[in-house]
C-alpha cells in the first residue's frame, strides 16, 4: 500500500495524527554515530537517495553524532550543508540512547524513526515500519530479526544472544514483542514526548526500556520482520552490554513493582483502553510477588538439596549425589512453583508443566555438574566445603534460568480457545 493511500487513522479521537502536507515534516530519521567517519556519508546518502526516491512527503534525516573523537563530526556537517532535509546534532557525552533522546525530543515530525550507521537493515522495511504510525493505527514500530518472515545472516553467537536475552525479557519483565535490540524503530512524536521524560538509560538499554514503558502503557507496537545482514565490524562490547542491560531489567522491574514509574498519565492520554483495575494491579505487582514467592521456594528447595546432597554423597560420587538431589528437589520445586508461584490449580496441564519443569531440571543439572567437573580437573582433590561453595554458586545461577523459563515457557499465561 503506498503511503500516499493509507486509510485513515484507527481508534478513538486522541489518536487522530494530522495528515502530513507540504509544510509538515511527515519523518525524521535520527541515525546515531560514534566515530564513524568511514561509513557516515555512503550510509546517510544511500538512506537520502532511498527516502527520495520512495517517501511520498517531507523527511529530514538528523545524524546524531554523540561525542566523536574522530572527523565524524565535520563530516555530519558537510553533509548537512549539500543534502537538503540533512541536519546535524552535536551531543556533547556520548550514548546511543543519549543522543537519540536528545535528537527525539526537539524533533517536529509525525513520526520518529532511528536505524544504525552500518545500515545492517535493509531499507525496504522502512516504509512497512513508519506507515502504521502515520496512519495512526500504531504507536510505536519495530524492525524484527526473530520472525519466521525475516532473512537474517548472523554468527551462532550473536543469535543465541539474541534469543536468550528476549527470552529474559519476557520472564523478567513480562515483555510480548519479540526484538529488543534491533537497530531499526519507529515511534510517533506525540507518544515519544510522553514517554521519553521517563526513559532513564542513556546507552543500549535504552530500546528496551521505552518498547517496555509503551507496552506497560497500553500502547499499540507494530512489528516488521526484516532482512538483517550482520555487521562483521561491529564495535559493540557484548560483555559491557550484557551487564548494563541486567541492570536495565533489574531497575525497571524495580521501578515498575514499586510505582516509582508511574504510567498512568501515560496510559490516560495515549494508551488504547484502559486496564481492568484487578488486572492493572496484578501487572504492577504480579511479579514481585511471584519473585518473593519463588525465592522463598528456592530457598527452601536449596536448603533441601543440600542436606540430600550431604548425605547422598557419603554413599555415593558426587555427581551421582548431585543428580540425585537435583532429582528430588526439582519436583517438588516445580510443584510448589506451580501451585505457590504461579497460582496454578487443577490437573489440566500438569503433566506437560512437569516434564517442562524437569527439562528446566536438566538445564541445572548441566550448570552443576559442569561446575563440579571443573572443580575437579582445577583442583582434583577440593574439599567438600570448595565443592558445596561452587554448587551454590551454580545453583544461584539455576535459580535464575529457572524463573524466567517457568515464567515465560511453562507456566506463561495462554489466551483461551
Amino acid at each position: 500500500m503506498a503511503l500516499d493511500t493509507l486509510p485513515p487513522p484507527a481508534g478513538s479521537a486522541s489518536h487522530t495524527l494530522p495528515r502530513p502536507d507540504i509544510c509538515t515534516t511527515a519523518l525524521d530519521v535520527v541515525i546515531p554515530v560514534y566515530n564513524e567517519q568511514a561509513e557516515l556519508t555512503a550510509a546517510v546518502r544511500r538512506v537520502h537517495d532511498y527516502l527520495s526516491a520512495n517517501l511520498p512527503y517531507r523527511f529530514r534525516i538528523t545524524i546524531a553524532d554523540n561525542a566523536s573523537t574522530d572527523l565524524t563530526p565535520e563530516i555530519a556537517d558537510r553533509l548537512a550543508s549539500v543534502l537538503p532535509g540533512v541536519t546535524a546534532l552535536h551531543v556533547a557525552e556520548k550514548g546511543r540512547g543519549r543522543a537519540l533522546k536528545q535528537a527525539w525530543s526537539t524533533s517536529d515530525a509525525v513520526v520518529l524513526a532511528y536505524m544504525d550507521v552500518d545500515l545492517s537493515t535493509d531499507l525496504a522495511g522502512l516504509l512497512p515500519l513508519v506507515a502504521p504510525l502515520l496512519s495512526g493505527h500504531s504507536d510505536l514500530a519495530i524492525g524484527t530479526r526473530l520472525h519466521r518472515d525475516s532473512r537474517v545472516v548472523r554468527g551462532a553467537k550473536r543469535e543465541v544472544i539474541s534469543r536468550c536475552y528476549n527470552l529474559l525479557l519476557r520472564g523478567t519483565l513480562a515483555a510480548h514483542f519479540s526484538d529488543a535490540q534491533c537497530g531499526f524503530k519507529a515511534i510517533r512524536g506525540d507518544v515519544a514526548r510522553q514517554l521519553l521524560p521517563l526513559v532513564e538509560d542513556t546507552g543500549w538499554f535504552f530500546d528496551t526500556e521505552i518498547l517496555v514503558l509503551a507496552e506497560r502503557a497500553g500502547l499499540r507496537i507494530h512489528e516488521v520482520p526484516v532482512d538483517w545482514v550482520d555487521d562483521p565490524d561491529s564495535r559493540v562490547d557484548l560483555v559491557a552490554t550484557a551487564v548494563d542491560d541486567l541492570k536495565g531489567i533489574a531497575r525497571i522491574g524495580r521501578g515498575l513493582a514499586s510505582g516509582r514509574v508511574s504510567l498512568a498519565l501515560v496510559r490516560a492520554q495515549l494508551g488504547r483502553g484502559p486496564l481492568d483495575p484487578v488486572e492493572a494491579e496484578g501487572v504492577q505487582h504480579g511479579m514481585l510477588r511471584q519473585v518473593v514467592r519463588f525465592g522463598a521456594i528456592g530457598v527452601a528447595s536449596t536448603v533441601a538439596y543440600l542436606l540430600l546432597y550431604l548425605v547422598l554423597s557419603g554413599l555415593t560420587g558426587a555427581q551421582v549425589a548431585n543428580a540425585l538431589a537435583l532429582s528430588i528437589t526439582a519436583v517438588a520445586n516445580t510443584a510448589a512453583n506451580r501451585r505457590l508461584t504461579f497460582g496454578v490449580r487443577g490437573q489440566a496441564g500438569a503433566v506437560r508443566q512437569h516434564v517442562q519443569g524437569f527439562g528446566i531440571f536438566l538445564v541445572a543439572l548441566v550448570l552443576s555438574s559442569g561446575s563440579l567437573a571443573l572443580l575437579h580437573s582445577v583442583a582434583p582433590s577440593a574439599s567438600r566445603f570448595s565443592e558445596v561453595f561452587v554448587l551454590v554458586v551454580a545453583n544461584l545461577a539455576g535459580t535464575v534460568v529457572r524463573f524466567v523459563l517457568l515464567r515465560s515457557w511453562v507456566f506463561r499465561a495462554r489466551p483461551a480457545i
